[in-house]
């Protein structure tokens, strides 16, 4: 029983300190009067953090695999506010399904060309030290 509790106790204060870097990245939007959403400059702040080790990964771990875990619950409020526009999406719906795929197919693309970029460059990383190893031990 106290293991449960302990378990429980941990995810809400795992949960807690997110809710909390979102609400301080709200924060500095309003007072910066960033054109960027507060969720996402809280997500950079913890990002930063653990990046410099300021907060250990383990004290986020567990909150944020619960909260992923449950993610498609976030996006039932989404979808049903989606359906009181649904003569917009029966006269204009294939625009929209136009842009998604653009969108989709751009993504793709400057994925690729990314993976490509970086893969080639550790390809010539690895020819150059082959060629600086060979020219030491001849």
């Amino acid at each position: 029983m106290k293991k449960k509790v302990a378990i429980v106790f941990r995810l809400y204060a795992q949960v807690l300190l997110l809710y909390i870097l979102s609400e301080i990245g709200n924060f500095i939007v309003e007072i910066s009067r960033l054109p960027l959403p507060g969720n996402l400059v809280g997500m950079l702040l913890l990002f930063l953090l653990l990046i410099t080790k300021m907060i250990p990964l383990h004290w986020v771990s567990e909150g944020s695999s619960l909260l992923l875990k449950h993610l498609s619950l976030f996006f039932i409020p989404v979808a049903v506010g989606l359906m009181s526009y649904k003569d917009l999406f029966l006269h204009q719906g294939w625009i929209f399904f136009l842009c998604i795929l653009l969108s989709l197919w751009i993504g793709m693309y400057a994925t690729g060309k990314v993976s490509q970029t970086i893969a080639l460059k550790q390809e010539d990383n690895v020819k150059e030290n082959l060629k600086s190893g060979e020219q030491r031990y001849g």
